[in-house]
């Protein structure tokens, strides 16, 4: 492959990393993203073993490699690897995107910013000075809370225990005046945006929450994709609009790709593209 110019072309490697990692999507997801802007780079999965992660990206830095994406179970880890951090790195307390550049290993999190791009451009919800409610309190729920409180959105935090819940809350210097926490089954009133953090869909677990807090006005938001969780069943028995997370891990990949390539794809047609091959 050359350039205009007849040169060869260097095309950039970049992978994502977890175990298990056969089920990603990412590599799908960034392909459609290259070939759309027209970007010179590849890929790929790559399984990381358990005990190994720190040697896994070192030997990607060795073969040249400009980032990589992290999944479960490395989020953390990865966290702890890096030279320097972004804010909502940092407020995450994990790492889902790891720039390599001179060798060093920047770490950024995406997830926040991906799950509010859904919400705000892809279901046309706003949650800017928003009553909303965030279930759970562990990682998943770390790495959204930053985004979400920058949208001064009037936040819950939602947990089996209070106490998780009050500890997440209290990181959040300069914000806690907009959040406050709850268990599950003492949360009042009616919310406009519910967002299921936890991992309860792949359980098929429903979560001790009463059906008053939805409205035929909510978004009940579960982060989970390709299947009808039981929090999803109960917001569409009490009349809320549900959505799932499958826009948001497009739109933290673009964010991912936007950071590595400084150029933001189209995420609307790799969204509908996984759609249609899942079935939704």
């Amino acid at each position: 492959m050359t350039d205009n110019n007849g040169q060869p072309l260097t095309i950039d490697r970049y992978a994502v990393l977890g175990n298990p990692i056969a089920h990603s999507k990412s590599p799908q997801i960034h392909a459609a993203f290259a070939k759309q802007t027209g970007q010179a780079m590849h890929y790929e999965a790559i399984l990381s073993p358990l005990d190994g992660f720190a040697t896994t990206v070192q030997n990607l830095i060795a073969q040249g490699f400009k980032g990589a994406n992290v999944t479960v179970p490395f989020k953390f880890e990865a966290f702890d690897l890096c030279d320097g951090l972004t804010e909502r790195a940092q407020a995450a307390g994990a790492v889902n995107t790891l720039t390599f550049t001179a060798g060093k290993i920047e770490g950024d999190n995406t997830d926040g910013a991906g799950l509010v791009s859904d919400i705000t451009k892809n279901l046309n919800v706003m949650v800017q000075n928003q009553r909303i409610l965030l279930l759970g309190a562990g990682g998943a729920a770390q790495g959204v809370l930053l985004p979400l409180l920058e949208q001064s959105v009037n936040l819950v935090v939602a947990n089996r225990t209070i106490e998780k819940a009050e500890r997440m809350v209290s990181k959040m210097v300069g914000f806690t005046h907009l959040s406050q926490a709850s268990t599950f089954g003492g949360l009042q009133g009616q919310f406009d945006v519910i967002i299921n953090a936890t991992s309860t869909g792949l359980t098929d677990t429903a979560l001790p929450i009463p059906d008053s807090i939805f409205t035929k006005n909510t978004l009940a938001y579960d982060m989970m994709y390709g299947r009808e969780t039981p929090f999803m069943a109960q917001a569409r028995r009490n009349g809320a609009t549900v959505a799932d997370g499958l826009g948001m891990l497009v739109e933290q990949a673009a964010e991912a790709f936007h950071l590595w390539r400084g150029v933001r794809p189209s995420t609307q047609p790799v969204i509908q593209q996984l759609k249609q091959k899942i079935g939704i």
